[in-house]
Formats: C-alpha cells, sequence, structure tokens
C-alpha cells in the first residue's frame, strides 16, 4: 500500500481515520476509537485553553502558518501527536514525521537532503515533526541543529519528559517549549460524551451513564487516548452481552487497577519524591503518607525511600528530636529484616514519626557554615594549647602548653576556654532554634557561651553594630 499522500503530494503520516475509512462500516471499526476520534481542528481540541485559546499566539501561528521550531511537553494522551497532525493539515510547507524510537541520523539527514531541496528549487519550507524525541541520544539530537538554526527544516518535537533533562541545552535554546497540561476530568467527559454520539465515533451503539462516564475519566488520571480506550473496551463488551447500556458497574469490571503515572527514572519520579519530602518538612502526616504509598504502588525501591528519611532526619529534623534518626534507622533495618509487605509497617511508622516531629535545620546550617569557613580561610593554624605533644621535641616548643583538661574543671567545663583557630575564635556556626529538645540544648548553649570572656566580647560588639 502507498504511504497516505499530503494535500500537496508530501508523504506524511497522516490520521488513519480518513474518507475511505468513514465511508466503509467495516474498515472504520478496524481502527481503535481514540484514533477515529482525533480532533482535525484546534477548536476540536479538548482543554489546553492556555495554549489553543481563539486569541492565543500559538493558534494565530497555527492558522497563519508561521509555526517555529517548538518542543511539545506534556503528559501523554495531553494532545502533542494530534496537534503536529493539526498543523500537517494546515501548513503550506511539507510536513515530514518520523518516531523517535525507530528513526536515526540517516533518517535525519535523509530529511534534511529533501528540505534542502525543496527549499532551493520550489521555495518552500520543511516542518519535521519528531515524536518522543526524548528517545534520541546527544549525537541523535545534535545532528538536527545545523538545520533548526539555518531554517532548512521547522523542527516540532514531542515528549513526555522535562526538555530540562531529556533535550540538549542548545537544541533547547533554538526551540520555544510548551507545556501542555494533564486533561481534567470535565474535558475528559466532554471528550467521551463526543464519541459516544459522533458517527465516528460509537455512534450511539451503546448508551453510558454520566456516572461511567465521570469513573472512565478518573481512571484515566488525564490521558485522552486511555479513556477512550477504556470506553471503547467497555462497550464491546456490553454489545457482545447484548447490552445497550453502560454503567458504573461495568466500568469498574473493565478496570480494576489504576495504571500510575510514574516513572523511576523520569521527571515523575522526582516530583513525588519531592513532595513527599516537602510534606514530611511542612509537618503534614496525612500527605506524607499519600506519598509515601504512591511510591510503593508505583514500584519505588523501599531502600531508596528509606534512605530518604534518614537524610530527612538529621537535615530537617536533626536535634530538635535526636530519636527521629533512630527512628530511621531502625525502620531501614526492620524493612531489611521483613522485607514486604510487613516491612511497611515500620516505613509507615517512620514516616508519621518524622512528619509530625519537631523541626530544625541549624545541624545543616551548622556544618554548611563551617564548610564555607574551612574554604575561605583555609588551613587555620590549630592553636598551640591544644596540639598534642608526642615528642619531646614538641613539647620543648610547647605543644599543648596552657591545657585545661575539662574533667578537672567544676562540672567539666573549662570556663573561658577557647577551642578555634585565634583568626576565627568568636564565631559561631550551630545556632539552635527553639523547637523540641533544641530548646534545652540553646539554653544550656546560652550559659556555655557566657562565661567565655572571648565570646561574650564579640556578642557584644555584634549588639553595638
Amino acid at each position: 500500500m502507498a504511504r497516505p499522500r499530503g494535500p500537496r503530494g508530501d508523504a506524511y503520516e497522516s490520521s488513519l481515520f480518513d474518507a475511505a475509512h468513514r465511508s466503509d462500516p467495516m474498515l472504520r471499526q478496524s481502527i481503535p476509537l481514540a484514533e477515529r476520534m482525533r480532533p482535525r481542528t484546534l477548536a476540536d481540541l479538548a482543554g489546553q485553553a492556555h495554549l489553543f485559546g481563539a486569541d492565543s499566539p500559538l493558534s494565530r501561528a497555527v492558522e497563519a502558518d508561521r509555526v517555529r521550531s517548538m518542543i511539545l511537553w506534556g503528559p501523554p494522551g495531553s494532545g502533542k501527536t494530534t496537534l503536529a497532525r493539526i498543523v500537517a493539515e494546515r501548513t503550506k510547507a511539507r510536513f515530514v514525521a518520523m518516531n523517535a524510537v525507530l528513526a536515526g541520523v540517516a533518517d535525519v539527514r535523509e530529511a534534511t537532503s529533501a528540505a534542502r531541496e525543496a527549499r532551493k528549487f520550489e521555495g518552500r519550507r520543511t516542518i519535521l515533526f519528531i515524536d518522543e524525541i526524548h528517545r534520541f541520544n546527544k549525537s541523535q539530537q545534535d545532528a538536527l541543529l545545523p538545520q533548526v538554526e539555518d531554517g532548512t527544516f521547522t523542527l516540532i518535537g514531542a515528549t513526555t519528559e522535562n526538555p530540562s533533562f531529556s533535550v540538549n541545552a542548545p537544541l533547547l535554546s533554538r526551540c520555544k517549549v510548551y507545556r501542555l497540561r494533564t486533561l481534567e476530568e470535565g474535558d475528559l467527559v466532554e471528550l467521551l460524551r463526543r464519541a459516544q454520539s459522533s458517527t465516528d465515533g460509537l455512534a450511539g451503539s451503546v448508551e453510558v451513564d454520566d456516572e461511567a462516564l465521570r469513573a472512565i475519566a478518573r481512571l484515566a488520571q488525564g490521558d485522552a487516548r486511555r479513556a477512550l480506550t477504556s470506553m471503547e473496551l467497555a462497550a464491546d463488551e456490553a454489545i457482545a452481552r447484548g447490552e445497550g447500556r453502560l454503567g458504573v458497574d461495568a466500568i469498574a469490571a473493565q478496570s480494576e487497577h489504576k495504571t500510575l503515572l510514574y516513572d523511576k527514572a523520569g521527571e515523575e519520579h522526582y516530583n513525588v519524591i519531592s513532595a513527599f519530602i516537602k510534606s514530611m518538612r511542612g509537618s503534614d502526616p496525612d500527605a506524607s503518607i499519600y506519598w509515601l504509598m504512591r511510591m510503593i504502588e508505583s514500584g519505588d525501591d523501599p531502600l531508596f525511600l528509606l534512605r530518604r528519611m534518614m537524610i530527612f532526619a538529621s537535615e530537617d529534623i536533626g536535634n530538635a528530636d535526636p530519636r527521629a534518626l533512630e527512628v530511621a534507622v531502625a525502620a531501614d533495618a526492620a524493612f531489611r529484616r521483613m522485607g514486604m509487605p510487613e516491612g511497611l509497617y515500620p516505613m509507615a511508622q517512620a514516616t508519621l514519626y518524622l512528619a509530625t516531629a519537631p523541626k530544625s535545620n541549624s545541624c545543616g546550617v551548622a556544618w554548611q557554615s563551617a564548610q564555607k569557613a574551612v574554604r575561605d580561610r583555609g588551613a587555620l593554624e590549630v592553636p598551640m594549647k591544644l596540639r598534642n605533644a608526642v615528642t619531646s621535641l614538641m613539647k620543648n616548643e610547647g605543644y599543648g602548653d596552657q591545657y585545661r583538661y575539662a574533667h578537672n574543671e567544676a562540672e567539666s567545663f573549662a570556663r573561658g576556654e577557647t577551642y578555634l583557630p585565634e583568626a576565627i575564635v568568636a564565631e559561631r556556626f550551630y545556632e539552635p532554634s527553639d523547637r523540641g529538645y533544641e530548646k534545652q540544648i540553646a539554653a544550656r548553649l546560652a550559659w556555655l557561651r557566657g562565661v567565655r570572656p572571648e565570646v561574650a566580647e564579640a556578642d557584644e560588639k555584634k549588639l553595638g553594630e
């Protein structure tokens, strides 16, 4: 079979559902419902009003055939490929489509050669659409740079991955990025209603309850293709049973388990772990346990999650509740002995403990401040009194002279003694918060620091400033 041809004789991957299929009922049913209902104009697109509103810059560019190189970034089923096909129908340029899973540098070179010939001999530009462009490696993406820069072709790339991570910076700088949002439940319900009554869709062969439509939309999680496929499968099952009505029970039976949008190596992984950490930091146990189970149900590595919880215990709680680290470490040890599913108990216990514990980042501020002092001031000389005299020569040089052994002092504290290098003797790196156990630490530290003359003098100077 010959490849589909565009209205100007250019080969491109057009919609499978063309006029020939519409006129033949048997052929029509061989095409998936999601393909039959693919929008053919911007007005038919579901959602994405922020990009495709009547007076939006992108809509005007498409209608006026002034499309520039762009990256369409959005979740599955949000309309990326549909938009590219609408551009194919509207543009006067040659339209060439390829999928990054199947294509390579040789295909890009072939498209480049054809585009140069069309521009040279016909004065026509070329639009190159690359679906799943994040699948191209660095060298493959680099092969696109010269052509995009000199205008040999206009690039439209579609990706479900964050372009900041999946598209090379030089290519990204030459393209406008458009973010497509997950479709709202209402958008999907409207799309399903249209498909239920349209002659290109189910043509009213099955009546679908409003509650069933909403159930399909919820299960689809913003994916139009998934929503239409789910309705088609449920409708086929109903017709096979001789039923003319599709209720919510049939939808529940057809889709017993939601497929969670989650990629352990992609952006969504980092989005969800970020939500988990920020929920614990915000002391919200309900959100914390939700995001924990979201990651577990999506197949994330429990040991990775436990490691992040141990980090959190020190980074965000610290000495406000010294037991937090013990709880996190104990959860890690318990999980390694229990495994799944019983290991979820210590994981959940630790999550709830960390979320409700008093918070302090003073430990992190302390070591980062000390690290900065080391890097800024270099290796300052160790005071002679703190040096260890392990040879007679060192003793003669004064190593350890005037050192006061704390346990020989009242309350095991050498009043007025200092331990930092002379150049930074008055510096403070640890400032405990007034929350949890650190409140007690702060009170004791105020007393300890107050009896050191060098520190007290420095404090008075700072107050004077």
